[in-house]
Formats: C-alpha cells, sequence, structure tokens
C-alpha cells in the first residue's frame, strides 16, 4: 500500500498536477467570468445589436486568467522536461514545489476571473444606459485583472528559479 502511494505521489506527479491545477482552476474562472458576460451581452444585444464589438471586448477581459494558467502549465511542463527534451526524474519535494509554485495562479486566477466577469456584466449593464462609458467600464474590470497579473508573476518567478 505504501509502494502504491509512493507511486502516485511521486514527485513527477505531483509537478504535474501542479500544471494541471494551474489550467483548471484559471480556466474555470475565466469560462464562469466569460460566462457571466455573454449572459449579460445577450440582453443588451437583443436591444442594440450594434453594441456587439463594445459587449465582445468585455466578454474577452476575463479569458486572460484561463491564458495565464495554461502559459504557467506550459512552463512547469518545459522545466520538468516533458515539453522540449526527456521528462526528469523528480523527488517529492521537487514535484511538490511546484505544485506550490502553480498555486498563485491557480486560485487567484479562479476568483478573479470570476469577480473580474462580474465586474464586465456591470459594464455591460453601463453601456445599456450610457452607450458612450465602454473606457470606464473595461478599467472597472481591468482593475480586477491586477491580482491576477501578481499572481502569475508569483508563479512564473517561482518556476523560472528553481
Amino acid at each position: 500500500m505504501a509502494e502504491i502511494f509512493k507511486q502516485i505521489f511521486s514527485g513527477f506527479n505531483l509537478a504535474i498536477l501542479g500544471a494541471a491545477l494551474a489550467t483548471i482552476l484559471a480556466g474555470i474562472g475565466s469560462a464562469k467570468g466569460v460566462y457571466l458576460v455573454a449572459t449579460a451581452a445577450s440582453g443588451l444585444l437583443s436591444e442594440n445589436p450594434s453594441a456587439f464589438g463594445k459587449c465582445i471586448v468585455l466578454e474577452a477581459l476575463p479569458m486572460t486568467q484561463g491564458i495565464y494558467g495554461l502559459i504557467t502549465s506550459f512552463m512547469i511542463l518545459f522545466k520538468i522536461g516533458v515539453i522540449g527534451g526527456s521528462p526528469m526524474a523528480l523527488e517529492t519535494a521537487d514535484g511538490a514545489y511546484f505544485l506550490l509554485a502553480a498555486l498563485p495562479i491557480a486560485i487567484v486566477g479562479l476568483y478573479s476571473g470570476i469577480k473580474q466577469g462580474k465586474v464586465a456584466a456591470s459594464g455591460v449593464v453601463l453601456l445599456t444606459k450610457q452607450p458612450n462609458e465602454l473606457g470606464h467600464a473595461m478599467t472597472n474590470a481591468a482593475l480586477v485583472e491586477t491580482y491576477a497579473i501578481f499572481a502569475v508573476l508569483v508563479s512564473l518567478l517561482l518556476i523560472l528559479f528553481r
């Protein structure tokens, strides 16, 4: 039984788990955020189809968290040799390090993607009453992005300087 756990929780598998969580959790945040904005945009577009260009800009904003998670995953996979090399044997502590390095963008990407979607959806509501306020709506949503940027920087720095 102990040997099974040792194989399951090998350093390599823990690093792969970190890469997977970065993509999965940040991707869920982005998908939920885009869903929230698209739902609000559908209401506006039913009344004003010419607002599509403005809506698509707001819908795209929460997508970045998923991209950050994907970049983090690629960096881990590259660092451990899955991409561009031969997979390396990792000690459990090394794999745990990569797992922990992925958590900032995984967790913050999940949370900020959803919250950015809510703010951008509110921006769509703003556009229903003030069609020329796209800049303000984008700025409000972009402020939430700041924390995803901080998280991806921490994750990438931890991975790059290992």
